[in-house]
């Protein structure tokens, strides 16, 4: 595959990747969303059957929830001059015992950082769930997701990291109150200063 010369060209190839083909359970569909003028990257796991189906990122019950705790509605969500949507895997990587697969590991070496030569503008990296804390934070991040998001404030002005809000971890945010009393808030005046709503 020849080296892309532009965000639409680099789009183009991963629309088309097969390279994790074989480890699938359907035909690939990556499905993100970019922009060159986008100030904000949305950075989650892999999409799940509902999103594979639509190719429509965070079309579910988790992207309801991320939605209300960004405080944004899917007209500015789905701005792709606002927000990048680039998880950690662009395709389903199947049903495991407790949940969805791991995003396949071949997506992130292959394309985040590349993906990121063409998003000069992203300023701010929400970090949605371990395996994108795992893969931007390495080291710095703490032992347990809990504790990383909880110290949010040593990873900005890059990066925020959040648990995922999948309806799975519904009991996470029961037991963790101070998530929506106190970092909401923060997470909120963060998005507006990166853009305008």
């Amino acid at each position: 595959m020849k080296e892309a010369n532009s965000l639409e060209e680099l789009l183009i190839q991963i629309r088309s990747c097969r390279i994790c083909e074989a480890h699938l359970p359907f035909e690939p569909r990556p499905v993100l969303s970019a922009s060159v003028h986008a100030g904000i990257a949305i950075i989650g796991q892999a999409p799940g059957t509902k999103v594979h189906e639509s190719g429509i990122p965070w079309n579910d019950k988790s992207g309801e929830l991320l939605r209300i705790w960004l405080d944004v509605t899917p007209e500015t969500f789905y701005d792709n001059s606002r927000f990048a949507i680039t998880p950690m895997g662009f395709c389903y990587p199947g049903k495991g015992k407790s949940g969805d697969l791991p995003p396949r590991p071949e997506c992130s070496s292959h394309w985040q950082s590349t993906l990121f030569e063409f998003l000069p503008n992203v300023k701010l990296l929400l970090l949605i769930g371990q395996y994108a804390q795992n893969f931007y934070l390495g080291n710095q991040k703490e032992k347990t997701l809990t504790e990383t998001v909880r110290n949010y404030e040593k990873y900005l002005p890059r990066y925020f990291p959040l648990p995922h809000p999948s309806p799975r971890n519904r009991l996470w945010l029961r037991k963790n109150p101070w998530f929506e009393d106190e970092l909401i808030p923060v997470l909120r005046t963060e998005i507006r200063r990166h853009i305008s709503i």
